[in-house]
């Protein structure tokens, strides 16, 4: 099938030039690699790697995935093309060429779109959404992945990104185009009328609802000091914005300031791996900050780093998100604050710590399938039933959103509440560090970590497919020291317990599968739907921490025999 592919691109006359050179120079195995599929448009829209080829990033299959998104706003009815698309994009190759590429197809089909003048952060993208009233949205950004990649998230009228209902009519209609190519990648000069730049009035909206968030605005600030990074990407102007406005002192990494598409100072722009903390710990020892953040480049996540015993720990996404919980929840309290039916979300893969903190505080948990889509939908859910009150959301992806006129991940919300929380623990001569352990003390120490296998390419897809088989046709009754009590197949919607199968319900069918182990443990495990990976997640229960890292490693490496 590939060389099928390959032979309609290279002699198809609507072929980008840039395009045709690059393809003349790839070897087979490249070619094999960039045709031998269609890149999925999943349910998180698009995400692969920049280059010519069916598998691949480009302006034809972008195009390809405007005119899925364009028929579904069409079936929206007339009112919903005057409504239009907002649309943001980030400093990746190509993205604002992408972009302008979007922007055109949807005037071809008479969308009215609002472009950003320049990047912006994903969750300014979900705010415009609302604040225009439009019928969508559009983020052209690859989040956190390597230089290589870039994507393509769409989002409904709510600001959300779409659910799996909404995502499967564009993918019908963008599965129902077999030549990419024959796609225009521009617009009428008469419809480019309906494209529109926004820029600082969408901004400064942004920013007084996100000042908005504070619990201790007149917080002392004066001894507390914190060294940012946007890891050259769009956090750059609204966090320092949001810093200097509500009066925190901040020292930028100045070298990953600049929108650099190739990441150039940074060893990877994901705040989930140590190495985009390295520049950033140089610049907290030489300041003795107390606090390092760093974003991704489309800024709906934020890592964190704590000066805690003259070194500086890095803390998981479960545990920053633990500690916002804490602070939050303990100030509604204390402010008497708490809403009446105050509820909480989470994922399957988030850690239990995060919902022992909600239900000291009579703080009600429900849990979503990974992806904050799904804590959108609820979050509009209960605004319309006012059933319950949201408090916090957040994913173990060190991704959070404090208040939902947003609907999606916000960095800059999360850096301010953070920032707002490490002053307030000061003040009581702790770190974030000690706050965590205090919570240990309390609710249970937990070792939280994901382990992931990075297999790319056919051969890889299809290994990962092997292990997710392998594991749903086994019936793993011990893993470890420790009994199976429960599995989940999110799959195949079943659950099996006490010996007994019964339905799953309540989620929409996902490649996941979960064990939950005698000691109070878990292990999931599910194909990444953004990059070639297979990640694991560990929630390991321990009497202590050493205890909890000990059977950690256990299980680990049980996990990695039984799966080969």
């Amino acid at each position: 099938m590939y060389k099928t592919n390959y032979e309609r691109w290279i002699q198809h006359p609507n072929l980008d030039k840039a395009l045709k050179t690059e393809l003349d120079t790839m070897n087979k195995k490249q070619i094999e690699d960039a045709f031998y599929t269609n890149i999925e448009f999943g349910t998180a829209g698009m995400r692969g790697v920049l280059g010519p080829g069916t598998n691949r990033i480009n302006v034809h299959t972008i195009a390809k995935a405007n005119v899925g998104f364009a028929k579904y706003i069409v079936g929206l009815g007339e009112a919903a093309l005057s409504q239009g698309v907002a649309i943001g994009y980030d400093n990746r190759h190509m993205s604002y060429e992408f972009a302008i590429v979007s922007a055109n197809v949807l005037a071809s089909y008479n969308i009215r779109s609002y472009v950003f003048e320049s990047l912006r952060p994903t969750p300014e993208l979900s705010y415009a959404v609302r604040e225009l009233n439009c019928a969508g949205g559009i983020m052209i950004t690859a989040s956190h992945n390597p230089k290589e990649y870039n994507g393509y998230k769409l989002y409904d009228d709510k600001g959300c990104q779409l659910v799996p209902a909404l995502a499967q009519q564009v993918i019908d209609h963008v599965n129902a185009i077999e030549d990419e190519l024959g796609l225009a990648i521009d617009c009428r000069e008469d419809q480019k009328q309906l494209i529109e730049i926004i820029g600082e009035a969408i901004d400064e909206k942004y920013y007084a609802e996100v000042l908005k968030i504070q619990m201790q605005p007149n917080i002392n600030k004066e001894d507390v000091k914190i060294v940012f990074s946007p890891e050259h990407g769009t956090a750059n102007v609204p966090v320092r914005e949001i810093y200097t406005r509500s009066g925190y002192h901040f020292i930028a990494v100045e070298e990953q300031c600049s929108p650099d598409p190739d990441f150039s100072n940074t060893e990877t722009p994901n705040p989930e791996e140590a190495g985009a903390y390295t520049l950033s710990i140089e610049y907290a020892k030489r300041e003795d900050a107390d606090l390092i953040l760093v974003c991704d480049p489309d800024a709906d996540r934020m890592g964190v780093g704590v000066k805690h015993d003259n070194d500086y720990v890095l803390l998981s996404g479960n545990q920053s998100g633990s500690i916002l919980i804490e602070y939050m929840l303990d100030q509604l309290t204390k402010q008497n604050m708490m809403p009446a039916n105050p509820v909480m979300f989470n994922t399957v893969v988030t850690s239990d710590l995060g919902e022992k903190i909600a239900s000291h505080y009579n703080v009600a948990t429900e849990k979503t399938l990974t992806g904050f889509k799904f804590i959108g939908e609820k979050v509009a859910k209960y605004e319309v039933t006012g059933e319950k009150q949201y408090v916090f959301g957040y994913e173990e992806s060190y991704g959070s959103l404090i208040a939902p006129f947003v609907r999606d991940k916000d960095a800059p919300q999360a850096c301010l509440m953070l920032a707002e929380a490490t002053c307030y623990y000061k003040a009581q001569g702790k770190t974030l560090v000690d706050v965590l352990e205090d919570l240990y003390k309390r609710h249970g120490y937990y070792e939280e970590s994901q382990v992931s296998f990075t297999l790319k390419g056919m051969e890889g897809a299809a290994k990962i497919q092997e292990i997710l088989t392998t594991l749903r046709t086994t019936n793993v009754e011990t893993i470890d020291a420790y009994k199976v009590v429960r599995y989940e197949d999110y799959k195949q919607c079943i659950i099996r317990e006490n010996n007994e199968e019964k339905a799953l319900t309540g989620f929409a069918v996902s490649d996941v599968l979960k064990y939950y182990l005698s000691d109070g443990s878990w292990i999931a495990i599910r194909p990444s739907g953004t990059e070639p990976k297979c990640k694991f997640y560990y929630c390991v229960k321990g009497t202590s921490m050493e205890n909890a890292n000990v059977k950690g490693a256990a299980l680990k490496k049980a996990m990695e025999q039984f799966t080969n």
